[in-house]
């Protein structure tokens, strides 16, 4: 597995958390924050399954 999707689950996870607290505080700045650094985990997660199905593409004879 491609540390880049280990890295987007986690940003994925964290934005996720501050979504929720911007919610519960009333805080629009940090809810969209998360909304964004969710967003960024989805892209990278995405280009580590990129690389992974690459990987395997050319380790297949």
């Amino acid at each position: 597995m491609d540390k880049d999707r280990v890295e987007g689950v986690g940003k994925q996870a964290k934005g996720a958390v501050k979504d929720a607290w911007g919610k519960v505080t009333g805080d629009a700045k940090t809810q969209a924050e998360g909304k964004a650094e969710k967003a960024e985990g989805k892209v990278q997660n995405a280009v580590g399954g990129a690389k992974d199905a690459a990987r395997d593409a050319m380790d297949k004879p």
